[in-house]
């Protein structure tokens, strides 16, 4: 019976592969523990309740642990689109909202860019992105964030 606990751990193995859940890894140890216990006895069901047993304790005790290292920290870096949120940068073309047109330009990147209100925003004025719509960055001139608090 050896052979069947074999295959059987490896296509879980296989499967773990294909999923992201870090469960059914433990299915695959249990049945290698399943395997060497057919090397000692014949009967069926023993194999199966260690495949069972052993599978059930690893997953309740080891899914804290894992949990643990899979959950995202409080601490994580701001990326792509998100990493400009709240920085600064200088408009290098006029934004006007009439005309639909403006840019940006942060951290070394150009960015279309629109003004949070109706008010045109002149080339070379410093102002903070405040979140970004579609391919848009939506500023604020520095000097208005300054009033509007």
């Amino acid at each position: 019976m050896w052979p069947v606990w074999l295959v059987l751990a490896g296509i879980f193995f296989i499967l773990e592969i294909a999923t992201t859940g870090f469960l059914v890894f433990w299915l695959g140890i249990g049945s290698l523990l399943a395997m060497i216990t057919s090397l000692f006895t014949d009967n069926l069901i023993i194999q199966m309740v260690v495949f069972i047993f052993s599978s059930t304790l690893l997953i309740i005790f080891t899914k804290p642990f894992v949990t643990k290292f899979i959950t995202k920290d409080e601490d994580t870096l701001a990326t792509n689109v998100n990493s400009i949120i709240g920085k600064k940068a200088i408009v290098t073309k006029e934004i006007n909202p009439t005309l639909g047109v403006g840019q940006i330009k942060v951290e070394g990147q150009d960015w279309s860019a629109k003004c949070d209100s109706d008010d045109i925003i002149e080339k070379g004025t410093e102002v903070e992105i405040l979140a970004v719509s579609g391919v848009k960055a939506i500023v604020v001139p520095i000097v208005q964030k300054a009033i509007h608090k």
